[in-house]
């Protein structure tokens, strides 16, 4: 009687250039980075840029560009530009464009000028009213725009010639100047000091401390909702590297303010809308409904997305910021002059899609459109510290438009294949 031995196949083995159990896990978390990475390839892109132009210019000007006076400079010679940046942005997420927004930024200049100087309005109710009219033009385009169903860009064009000629209409063909030192301290002035005399500027710095706080905390509560819905989340370690840059970068750029003047004005303003407008694109139901549109609008309407309501929305959004970024300029300017405006939309327009924002729509963050805008805003400082003219300032600025879009498009055939 014969007896047989079975044995149970182990299956195949490591082989010689397969990993083992620690050599897995690091493949997973590289797999992990990389796929984080390409997820959010254009915005890393963009900060990777924007800090290599820094660390550029920085050593080409001799350490000018990052002095405490130059970086408040950038800060309220960009302002205007970063504002706009923002709502064009969402208007681009949306699917479409405002050509307008220059126009109607210099023609709410022109209104503060004739209330304040000609008519000694004071400037608060002024700037209330100029706010107003931002918000009616805005509602005015996104009626033809959302309702009656003419194309944005033709609208927006309409709307650019005619706030141009108001604006000239509004002024006689004059400069106004110069407006109430309240006013003014919108575009120039700084966040008083308080507390004790110390080297640095308090206020500045209690601010920083609770954007550090805010940060942290909007980075944990991300990861905790991803965590929530099963979503792949970025490995622990490499989240507090990331976050241990933000608090870096926040300290870093919040201690060479408070070593000079402290925040300006317009810096708050600027972080307001950063928190307030990221927030809605991000959390609230009407940031998601434009994403849904400008992905796809037909999808979203079959999903129940009130689209002309949601365009309307976005406009009149777009007309307020507008009216903003006149005011400010205005303020910085000391003066309503008829020529304010000139170029604006293409600046924004050229933010927005360095900073992220897809030609097709539905595709873009608000912090994508202020690290667009300041991409724009140290290539102006640093060329100019440097000496580089202004024609050649303009072509080196349309070949990065032209790579950032160019790298958009690469990247979607890249993800399709």
């Amino acid at each position: 009687m014969s007896t047989t031995t079975t044995t149970k196949d182990p299956g195949p083995g490591p082989g010689p250039g397969s990993p083992g159990p620690s050599g897995s896990a690091g493949s997973q978390l590289a797999a992990t980075v990389l796929r984080g990475m390409r997820a959010n390839m254009r915005q890393y892109g963009m900060l990777l840029a924007l800090a290599m132009i820094v660390v550029l210019f920085q050593v080409w000007t001799d350490g000018i560009l990052l002095k405490p006076q130059n970086v408040t400079n950038l800060v309220q010679q960009n302002s205007y530009i970063l504002i706009l940046a923002i709502g064009m942005m969402i208007v681009i997420i949306a699917g479409h464009i405002d050509l307008s927004v220059g126009s109607l930024a210099a023609f709410t200049g022109s209104v503060a000028g004739v209330l304040m100087i000609k008519n000694d309005m004071p400037w608060v109710p002024a700037l209330i009213i100029c706010l107003l009219i931002g918000v009616a033009a805005g509602a005015w385009q996104g009626f033809w725009i959302a309702y009656i169903g003419v194309p944005s860009f033709i609208v927006t064009l309409a709307g650019m010639l005619l706030f141009r000629g108001a604006t000239q209409i509004m002024l006689e063909g004059q400069t106004l100047r110069p407006f109430p030192d309240g006013f003014q301290s919108l575009g120039n002035g700084f966040i008083p000091e308080m507390g004790p005399s110390t080297n640095y500027h308090n206020p500045t710095l209690v601010i920083a401390l609770v954007l550090v706080v805010y940060v942290v905390w909007r980075e944990w509560s991300d990861r905790r909702q991803q965590e929530r819905y099963e979503l792949e989340t970025m490995p622990i370690g490499l989240f507090a590297v990331k976050c241990a840059a933000l608090v870096a970068a926040i300290i870093a750029f919040a201690m060479t303010l408070a070593s000079y003047h402290g925040a300006p004005i317009v810096l708050l303003i600027l972080c307001g809308l950063l928190m307030a407008l990221g927030f809605v694109m991000r959390k609230a139901v009407i940031g998601r409904h434009v994403y849904a549109m400008g992905g796809n609008r037909a999808a979203a309407k079959l999903s129940g997305v009130k689209d002309k309501r949601v365009t309307f929305l976005v406009f009149v959004n777009m007309g307020m910021l507008a009216a903003l970024a006149g005011v400010v300029y205005a303020a910085r300017l000391t003066a309503a002059t008829p020529n304010a405006g000139i170029n604006f939309e293409l600046e924004a327009i050229a933010a927005a899609f360095i900073g992220g924002a897809s030609a097709s729509g539905g595709v873009g963050t608000v912090l994508g459109a202020i690290i667009g805008g300041l991409v724009l805003g140290v290539l102006n400082n640093g060329m100019s510290l440097v000496g580089i003219g202004t024609d050649y300032q303009q072509v080196i600025k349309g070949l990065v438009l032209l790579a950032a879009v160019g790298f958009d498009v690469w990247n979607k055939r890249r993800v399709g294949s």
